[in-house]
């Protein structure tokens, strides 16, 4: 029978609500006793409202306290989605925004993603859409237990039902619109895929082992659900783009998709095949099909390739920005990538390689090792499209175009940003070959694969010898890799530093007797760098040594046992700038050197460190960044190094660095000539009197890094602080949260559980793992944190990551340290700093440097200066000096007052170290510092 009036159905639901909640011998969760009541109650307001009788259907899901992404209601209306209840216990309320508890506040974060969600605790309802309350929360008059027929309706219940129950999705009006809405989606599956695998659901445990056997061995439970979710959406995303209806279900839709895209096709099928699987998703799955089958990509994109220029990037902020950090994806302006484009097309038509159509060349094959969005690949095809319409008419760019996408290699390791290439690529082609009226566009077979390009492409596993798009894609992909000829590697690799363990087959090699590609760029011993190679653990870095491995051969027979091959080509990678100069990377830098013919340097970030953000080239990336180009002839000798050339783009606007980059060429003459010694840094060669001058550590006996403390609570203002904290992580019971709290160093040797092998000379030595101790901290000791900033630190070999103990073995009351930039000059202030404590890795200014230390031991009688430098003061003086007797010379030099200097001997020492370095900088001109 139906209800006629609003206060009937609610004072209806009262009544059936009262001897539930009032009856003590009835179990269940309290929620558990509303469902039958709400139930009815929203069916009845939905036709009290105007909608058909029997159209409205709560789809109840089984009450299990441990899922958080599955609401206790789905809604239809006409058999259509339009959205979810979720309910709470009586008295709780209706603003997930202020639950205290643990399970429904994390439960929020996850259900907020939702565009159409009722929250309700039987008396209170509440409207939400995409984390966003809509309107005012209804309250019922009366108390649940006890008013039942009297319970009466706010005047705001009914319209907030209707506006619930009348829902339908917004098509979105622009790319970025749809990214956000996509994200908030992709964000609610991976969560759901997680929780359903920690229930260790069998589909998609069974489907996890599958995409790990075809894709990604390495992956975790996070890295599968994440890529689950991103292939789903993006597949969806796809089909939409090529006029494929969700309404009929994900299956039709990929077996749709498979007739024009047979990789991301087979890809969601395979995902979403499983019936169980659909239902243990269908939160997500379900919402996600009825919300994107809205999408009209036409009037979004309106029929433009640009659209989706930044759509993952908008994608990712909103989907989880911390993604973009972990993969170090950063996606490249167009004004860049037409700038490296030019200047690879430039120096492929110039002398070295003599191809004057340049990469339109047909013997010119062209990767893309990280592509994104495919960015790179669209600007050569650009480049190609503009080369062969001046040279031979536009008529001829159609054929062009289709032999070029046969020689463009693109690898994208995840599911989104490949999706979103493929669809940029085929969207620019149309736009390029442009069919006649009524003609049908036959797009060629691009070489586009989801694969780890660092991954071994030696290996041939059992499954991927299986049938199937993506097997067949792997396998494609790793033939690439082995066999196929690549002339130029372009792009813009990702950036993530302390990635040991994430090169694969470059930083891990095959084993046995076969290296890994990177041990060609590890420095020998007696080189002295041993402490900085842990720079080189960066993913930059590893897709460097692939582009020089694939493009130039080095090393080959090293790390596959296959000969070596006389290769030309060229690598072209805008990164971060710190293989330039940094003492890690001089083993590359030699390498480079001799397998390169020439290398072209272009420092992108002339403002500095942590610029301003309208300078920057990538405005979310603070380290300078720059381009380089190296190029290899065939026949290069090894013993004559490269010519290296550099130039530095103008200070500024990032706009300037773009208008710079448009009208930047190889031949200008702008280009300044680098030094020529195998390990130098990328910079220009010293000239003039500059470059006859000594460096500052070749006075010394010896110099080193600064102590890297690896995690900063053990280093604080006050001794206080230090031992508070020490309290609190030595005196929690939990293993866990002792780990937590110590803050293992990604990379580092330090754990709370592992025992140390020595400690620090001059303070208590304890061995015990921190875990087990249960003494107070070891007296903190001072520090020289920063120039003109002392601190104390914990002088524990047990916490401190790379202690450099022969800065602690020498260490006392006279001891003095120079501290001073070694890689790059200073640009203002003081070349050098002193201090009489320890100090760290970063005193001189937060950036590293080396500490040169007055005396060589802890007793003060063996100097650290070299004999020679005193020698040299002798001959300027015409009599012996030592380090005592020249001190009434610095004091006369600097007009320091004697009593201050005799009372405390570190200025006694201070005065001997100045002096010496003043009166050499006068008399030979030292290079890296002056002295006033």
């Amino acid at each position: 029978m139906t209800v006629k009036t609003l206060a009937d159905a609610v004072s209806a639901y009262g009544a059936s609500l009262k001897p539930k909640l009032s009856n003590p011998a009835i179990g269940g969760q309290p929620e558990d006793q509303l469902r039958a009541p709400l139930e009815v109650l929203v069916r009845e307001l939905g036709e009290i409202g105007g909608l058909a009788a029997g159209s409205v259907h709560l789809v109840g899901e089984t009450s299990l306290a441990d899922i958080k992404t599955r609401p206790d209601f789905a809604v239809t209306v006409h058999h259509a989605l339009v959205g979810f209840i979720e309910v709470k216990a009586p008295g709780k309320g209706a603003d997930p925004r202020h639950f205290a508890d643990p399970h429904d506040k994390d439960q929020w974060n996850k259900l907020k993603s939702l565009p159409n969600l009722l929250y309700t605790d039987g008396s209170a309802f509440s409207l939400w859409r995409d984390g966003a309350l809509v309107g005012k929360i209804a309250a019922l008059e009366g108390d649940l237990e006890t008013a039942g027929s009297k319970l009466t309706p706010p005047d705001g219940l009914l319209p907030l039902l209707l506006d619930f129950l009348t829902w339908a999705p917004v098509p979105p009006p622009n790319a970025k619109r749809l990214a956000e809405i996509s994200a908030r989606l992709c964000r609610l599956l991976r969560d759901e895929v997680i929780e359903q695998l920690a229930r260790n659901s069998e589909g998609l445990t069974a489907l996890k082992q599958d995409w790990r056997k075809l894709l990604f061995p390495e992956a975790d439970d996070q890295q599968f659900a994440d890529g689950y979710a991103q292939a789903v959406t993006f597949g969806l995303l796809i089909a939409r783009a090529l006029d494929i209806p969700l309404a009929a279900g994900i299956h039709q839709a990929a077996h749709e998709l498979r007739k024009t895209n047979s990789l991301i096709g087979t890809a969601l099928g395979m995902l979403t095949d499983d019936d169980a699987n659909q239902k243990a998703l269908q939160t997500s799955l379900s919402t996600l099909t009825r919300v994107l089958d809205k999408v009209n990509w036409h009037t979004i994109s309106k029929d433009k390739p640009e659209a989706w220029l930044y759509f993952y990037e908008d994608f990712l902020g909103v989907y989880d920005n911390k993604l973009r950090k972990q993969t170090g994806s950063y996606y490249t302006p167009p004004e860049v990538v037409d700038a490296m484009a030019g200047l690879v097309d430039e120096a492929l038509r110039g002398p070295l390689f003599e191809r004057p159509a340049g990469l339109a060349s047909a013997d010119v094959t062209l990767a893309d090792p990280a592509m994104g969005t495919g960015t790179f690949l669209l600007g050569v095809l650009r480049k190609i499209a503009a080369t062969i319409s001046g040279d031979q008419g536009p008529g001829a760019v159609a054929n062009a175009i289709e032999g070029a996408a046969k020689r463009l290699v693109g690898f994208e390791l995840q599911f989104g940003p490949f999706a979103v290439a493929q669809l940029r690529l085929v969207a620019e082609m149309q736009a390029l070959i442009k069919p006649k009226p009524g003609e049908a566009l036959k797009l060629p077979d691009m070489k586009l694969f989801i694969t780890n390009t660092l991954g071994n492409p030696y290996v041939e596993e059992e499954t991927l010898m299986q049938g199937g798009a993506i097997a067949k894609s792997r396998r494609d992909a790793n033939t690439v890799k082995k066999e196929q000829k690549i002339t130029v590697v372009l792009g813009n690799p990702p950036y993530k530093e302390k990635a040991k363990g994430r090169g694969g087959w470059i930083e891990a090699g095959s084993g046995g007797k076969l290296k890994a590609p990177m041990d060609w760029w590890a420095a020998p011993r007696e080189w002295g760098v041993g402490a900085h190679a842990k720079h080189l653990k960066n993913l930059y870095i590893y897709f460097w040594r692939w582009a020089t491995w694939k493009v130039f051969g080095t090393g080959n027979y090293a790390a596959t046992g296959f000969p070596d091959k006389d290769e030309e080509g060229i690598v072209c990678f805008i990164t971060v700038a710190g293989f330039l100069n940094g003492p890690g990377f001089e083993r590359m830098r030699d390498d480079l050197r001799r397998t390169c013919s020439d290398i072209w340097v272009i420092d992108c970030s002339p403002d500095g460190h942590q610029p301003e953000v309208r300078t920057r080239i990538f405005q979310g990336v603070q380290q300078p960044v720059c381009i380089v180009l190296a190029a290899k002839t065939l026949g290069k000798s090894k013993d004559t190094p490269a010519r290296v050339r550099f130039r530095a783009l103008p200070k500024g606007s990032r706009e300037d660095k773009f208008a710079a980059l448009e009208k930047l060429t190889l031949g200008s003459g702008a280009w300044q000539d680098c030094a020529s010694a195998w390990r130098a840094p990328f910079f220009p060669a010293a000239s003039g009197d500059w470059a006859t001058f000594p460096e500052l550590k070749s006075f010394f006996d010896y110099d080193g890094s600064g102590v890297m403390p690896g995690r900063t609570w053990i280093i604080a203002p006050d001794r206080q602080s230090l031992k508070r904290r020490w309290t609190k992580l030595t005196s929690d019971k939990d293993p866990n949260k002792q780990e937590e709290l110590f803050h293992p160093h990604q990379g580092g040797d330090k754990t709370v559980s592992k025992q140390a092998q020595n400690g620090l000379a001059g303070h208590e030595c304890r061995l015990i793992a921190v875990g087990k101790d249960k003494l107070p901290a070891i007296a903190p000791t001072r520090y020289g944190f920063r120039s003109f900033d002392r601190q104390w630190i914990i002088p524990d070999n047990r916490l401190i990551n790379r202690p450099n103990p022969s800065l602690w073995d020498n260490y006392s009351p006279r001891q003095v340290y120079l501290t001073a930039l070694e890689r790059v000059a200073p640009k203002s202030g003081p070349s050098i700093t002193f201090t009489g404590f320890i100090p760290d890795l970063d005193h001189f200014n937060g950036r590293g440097g080396r500490a040169h230390p007055l005396w060589r031991d802890a007793a003060a009688k063996t100097p650290n200066i070299l004999p020679k430098l005193l020698g040299a003061l002798a001959d300027v003086y015409g009599h012996p000096i030592s380090l005592r007797t020249s001190w009434a010379i610095w004091l006369q030099c600097f007009r320091i007052r004697p009593s201050r200097c005799a009372s405390n001997p570190i200025w006694c020492s201070l005065a001997c170290a100045f002096l010496s370095l003043r009166t050499l900088c006068c008399s030979l001109k030292l290079r890296h510092l002056a002295v006033r």
